[in-house]
């Protein structure tokens, strides 16, 4: 077994993209070989902010795993991410030596993962319920990486959860006082409304300035220009259900945000054919689940989620959809809505190992 850094060659990168469809079946494949390959070969947007470090693993010149360690020039760790790994204690152990050599060799004094090269791309990993199919979104892997982490010396530094809900009720919405919280809030002044695809250039920047200033402290996250981050986020208005959508306002000023949006599991990873376009369209028009994906709610401004929430559950209430709560921060106060339709909870970890 042995394993090769690389950089632009194409036996290399063909292999490197290759992999997770030899380790996931079509239903469970969560990759976006598009923006693997622009970010390999630097033609990424994201690129600028960091350097990537490629590598492969082979076992008689099969491709078995794969690695990449992220630098970023004014921080002292390094990130791995793009893990991908038969179930083989050695093949993992040897992938991990040489980032961790290279990490060193590059200054750092601690390995942070797993991180797809960038806070806004995907980071952390699954522990539990790999039954359930992947949702959009979702940072999803085969259910031995855990176990490979621990293995070579890695320790959960953050736990996650996401809120598997069935279908709720008119009596889901009269839990924790939720609809009292939101009639307080239009009283005093607050509009919670949806954006639409004409506004959706004010809309997504309203949302870069409340997420740089509220996700700030999250581990791995960088600062990137707001000119950037409508590259990539831009495109949204064209798969999102903006029903789904809420931007809070109070004074004129955006105060909030909460994001959901249709359950498209992998769809929107695949390449598009007319097929697949058929499904999508289908899905954002009347999709049977949805995925809360983001909210923020400026500091000076508490209780304002809930309110929020309230407008989404309504929406789902009316549509009869199940919903998933995801990637919520283990303890955070959102953890708690709707607990009475809640079935199941995923969990996913981000973890670190001192160099």
């Amino acid at each position: 077994m042995e394993v090769v850094w690389f950089d632009g060659e194409k036996k290399y990168m063909e292999d490197f993209l290759a992999l997770p469809k030899m380790l996931y079946g079509k239903k469970d494949i969560m990759q976006n070989e598009s923006e693997e390959r622009k970010l390999l070969t630097g033609k990424h947007v994201l690129n600028k902010y960091f350097k990537l470090y490629k590598l492969c693993a082979y076992d008689k010149e099969k491709i078995v795993g794969r690695l990449v360690i992220t630098i970023y020039p004014d921080d002292t760790n390094a990130y791995v991410g793009f893990f991908e790994c038969i179930d083989d204690e050695k093949c993992a152990f040897l992938m991990f030596l040489e980032g961790e050599k290279l990490a060193r060799e590059k200054g750092k004094t601690k390995i942070v993962g797993p991180m797809d090269a960038s806070f806004w791309i995907k980071y952390r990993m699954k522990t539990n319920f790999f039954h359930r199919r992947p949702y959009v979104s979702e940072p999803y892997n085969k259910d031995y990486y855990l176990k490979l982490f621990l293995n070579n010396g890695y320790e959960i530094q953050e736990k996650y959860i996401s809120n598997i809900y069935s279908k709720l009720t008119t009596k889901n919405l009269e839990e924790g006082k939720i609809k009292e919280r939101y009639e307080k809030f239009l009283k005093k002044g607050y509009k919670i409304v949806s954006p639409d695809k004409k506004t959706w250039d004010k809309t997504i920047s309203e949302v870069y300035r409340l997420i740089i200033k509220l996700y700030s402290d999250f581990p791995a996250f960088k600062y990137i220009s707001e000119e950037d981050f409508k590259k990539i986020y831009s495109p949204l208005k064209n798969v999102l259900d903006m029903s789904m959508v809420k931007i809070a306002y109070y004074q004129g000023r955006a105060v909030g945000f909460f994001i959901g949006m249709p359950n498209y599991h992998n769809k929107l990873y695949k390449k598009i054919n007319l097929f697949t376009l058929f499904s999508i369209l289908k899905t954002r028009k009347r999709s049977s689940d949805y995925v809360m994906l983001y909210m923020g709610v400026d500091s000076s401004h508490r209780g304002l989620g809930k309110a929020m929430t309230y407008t989404i559950m309504k929406n789902l209430v009316k549509r009869q959809a199940t919903s998933i709560g995801a990637l919520i921060k283990k303890g955070r106060v959102v953890e708690q809505y709707a607990q009475g339709a809640k079935e199941d909870q995923c969990e996913y970890v981000l973890l670190s190992k001192i160099l």
